[in-house]
């Protein structure tokens, strides 16, 4: 007796393994209205990592005191920095990606990029379906956040967990956990702050001129549970401060965002600027390391309030230096992450010559930044 048995349709792209890199911010609302942030902030503030109180307790504060109050003013925050194309997050998300995607084409890299937002849209689960059905079987999620921190990073691996958990074919899935001191992100932020002096003039440090880092600031008892943030943050700071030339008096670590009456981990940033100002220092430049794109926090937080802090304690000259965004330095170091966690999804003879290039680019650039010192 004969059997025919009638296989199951294959997958065209199923023998060509098909390779993605998905970026993952925190999100923004759709649009700067109090409805659309309120929708945006109930995903937020719902997330257990984030507000680490039982969701039965919690839950009826959000929704009937917090909510009704905060999406209005927060709408008209979001209304201030809000950009002809759109939400300065999404906007400069896009143009990261983008740039990123570009950085492969010019080295001859055949990888899908994309971008997702944690909370809001596009959603991980989402693009991780459009990029299935692309093809990709392989993805690497890359948090846009260099310092790990489970309100942060681990919340978007749960979100990739929840999405895969809905795949009976899942892809094959890699996480960058954090690059606060990868030597292409420092770079990077350098090149940053030095690009923006050239334009508005380098502080008189030997005057009492200063430089913050502002980096989002966690509930101190999450240093006390584990997360490894402010250590993070801490290196990422010094590191920063070394390749500027900056002592700990002219280059100072602070933590801005702070929300409710629990302590956070200091100093904060808004009193440090009010008690520089009072101090009699003239010129103070803000930078956020910790934000990969500007976003109301960076703009809205650190360039409106924190500069009418510093200016009505008697302050004379304050700046903001933009996030890296989608500048051509932060790319080739995302580009440069990025490549050496795909490994050997990658083909090894294509990756040796990538990688190749790669190591005389970070000479040039070192032996540029070595001259500009």
């Amino acid at each position: 007796m004969r059997f025919d048995l009638e296989l199951p349709s294959q997958d065209p792209n199923a023998s060509a393994h098909r390779t993605a890199v998905l970026l993952v911010n925190l999100g923004t609302p759709d649009a700067p209205t109090p409805a659309a942030v309120r929708r945006y902030l109930a995903e937020f503030l719902s997330d257990p990592r984030v507000v680490e109180i039982p969701q039965w307790l919690w839950q009826p504060i959000l929704r009937g005191v917090i909510l009704p109050f905060r999406a209005r003013a927060s709408a008209h925050k979001y209304a201030s920095v809000w950009m002809p194309e759109g939400s300065p997050l999404r906007v400069y998300t896009e143009q990261q990606t983008s740039a990123l995607r570009g950085w492969f084409v010019s080295r001859g890299v055949p990888v899908l990029v994309d971008y997702a937002m944690r909370y809001g849209t596009p959603s991980i689960g989402d693009v991780l379906g459009q990029l299935k059905r692309a093809g990709a079987d392989r993805v690497l999620l890359v948090p846009m956040y260099p310092q790990y921190a489970a309100s942060t990073t681990a919340t978007a691996f749960d979100k990739l967990a929840d999405a895969m958990r809905r795949m009976r074919n899942q892809p094959e899935v890699r996480t960058i956990k954090q690059y606060a001191d990868a030597t292409g992100y420092i770079a990077a932020l350098a090149a940053q702050v030095r690009d923006y002096w050239a334009i508005h003039g380098v502080p008189d440090f030997a005057a009492g001129d200063r430089l913050l880092l502002s980096f989002h600031g966690l509930p101190k008892r999450t240093l006390n549970l584990g997360d490894p943030y402010h250590n993070q943050c801490q290196t990422t700071g010094a590191l920063l401060a070394q390749t500027l030339g900056l002592d700990e008096t002219s280059c100072r670590v602070t933590f801005q965002s702070r929300f409710g009456k629990e302590e956070w981990l200091q100093p904060y940033t808004a009193p440090t600027l009010a008690e520089l100002g009072a101090a009699g220092v003239a010129r103070v430049d803000v930078f956020c390391p910790g934000f990969t794109a500007d976003c109301l926090e960076t703009i809205e937080e650190i360039g409106m309030e924190g500069r009418d802090a510093f200016l009505k304690a008697g302050g004379k000259a304050y700046h903001r230096i933009p996030c890296v965004n989608a500048s051509p330095a932060f790319i080739d170091a995302l580009g440069e992450l990025t490549l050496a966690h795909l490994g050997n999804w990658i083909d090894p003879a294509q990756a040796a010559l990538v990688t190749q290039a790669v190591a005389l680019h970070q000479e040039r650039r070192a032996a540029a930044a070595e001259a500009a010192r």
